[in-house]
């Protein structure tokens, strides 16, 4: 049986609708946070959200030295690094980007609260992705949600990998808990997010919660009252 007995926008017993899976791919402006320190959570996610291409990716000066900078040989992505000092330099940078045509995305990442990073930056940020049809992603290390014009907000946090099938006791495909905490046009939810590494791409499902709940009730190990 399925892991997945119901189709996405149908609600078992009864419950709210389950919403579809989102797009983290999608040509707008999206932020990700993580949710433990130096987890790397989000970095891995919005690494593994990327389409093929060239993508740019600038780093703060207190990103690179609490974070380290990506190791190009192993990323597994086309990356044209930016070490900048300023979150004001990212912006300049991402917007920069976001206007040639040899990119696939542009990708920023600042450490704090930046005062660059206003409202006004944020929607600027924003038109100019949905205008050039490129994903734009912010990694906030250290930093709350604060107001802001991303069309997609994500809380990350690491999930144990799935299990290398060649190997049991070696890491295996990588896990997410992703909460989806603002969208526009959907509701928030939360999801167990697995990077297909063969296929490239990004597999959604719902909470063990919720699977346990939408499980059979005669399933191995159970008896009908």
């Amino acid at each position: 049986m399925s892991a997945r007995p119901f189709p996405f926008g149908v609600a078992p017993f009864g419950r709210a609708p389950v919403p579809a899976p989102p797009q983290p791919a999608a040509p707008i402006l999206s932020e990700a946070f993580g949710t433990r320190p130096l987890a790397g959570a989000a970095a891995g996610f919005v690494l593994a959200a990327l389409p093929p291409g060239l993508v740019l990716w600038a780093q703060d000066r207190l990103s690179r030295a609490e974070f380290g900078a990506p190791f190009l040989p192993g990323m597994g992505r086309d990356l044209l690094r930016l070490d900048l000092t300023r979150p004001a330099d990212v912006l300049s940078a991402l917007e920069d980007g976001l206007q040639s045509r040899a990119l696939a995305a542009v990708v920023g990442e600042i450490h704090g609260p930046a005062p660059a990073l206003s409202f006004t930056a944020s929607r600027r940020l924003a038109l100019r992705a949905e205008a050039a049809g490129l994903p734009c992603w912010l990694i906030r290390h250290a930093a709350r949600p604060e107001p802001s014009a991303a069309r997609m907000r994500w809380r990350l946090a690491p999930l144990p990998s799935v299990p290398d099938p060649d190997d049991p006791q070696a890491p295996g495909e990588p896990r997410w808990l992703a909460e989806l905490f603002r969208a526009r046009g959907r509701p928030p939810s939360t999801w167990v997010v697995r990077h297909d590494r063969a296929a490239d791409r990004l597999d959604f499902s719902a909470p063990p919660r919720d699977r346990e709940l939408a499980e059979p009730r005669d399933a191995p190990g159970r008896r009908m009252a």
